[in-house]
């Protein structure tokens, strides 16, 4: 049996924009992607803390260092600029592999810059 176990979460990261027109993802800077060892186009949970919003989608690379977080296609009706959000990306493993499992957490300053890795 896998369970599903978180394995990355990006941290209070603020959405820098919102684009109706485009096919659906969001877009991260790649240095917090590789951070929280998040890859292009993987599966991600987002969390919306300003409006308690959450939705999946999949993530496509920002330019490393621009501290970009946005929220594209359909989404940006549930999410907007200046918002306040949380990127998880979970991982299938089976329950004694999870037990050693320590998710990396990214927590961002106020410009989507990397504050701490937990």
């Amino acid at each position: 049996m896998l369970i599903k176990v978180l394995k990355s979460k990006i941290h209070r990261a603020i959405v820098t924009d919102a684009i109706i027109d485009y096919p659906g993802s969001v877009g991260i800077d790649s240095a917090l992607m590789e951070a929280a060892g998040i890859v292009p186009y993987e599966l991600v949970l987002v969390a919306d803390i300003t409006n308690g919003e959450r939705l999946e989608t999949y993530v496509v690379p920002e330019p490393a260092g621009s501290g970009k977080v946005t929220i594209l296609g359909a989404a940006a009706k549930l999410m907007k600029k200046n918002d306040l959000v949380i990127v998880m990306g979970f991982a299938y493993l089976q329950p004694a592999e999870a037990r050693f499992l320590r998710p990396k957490v990214v927590v961002v300053d106020e410009k989507n810059g990397i504050k701490e890795i937990l």
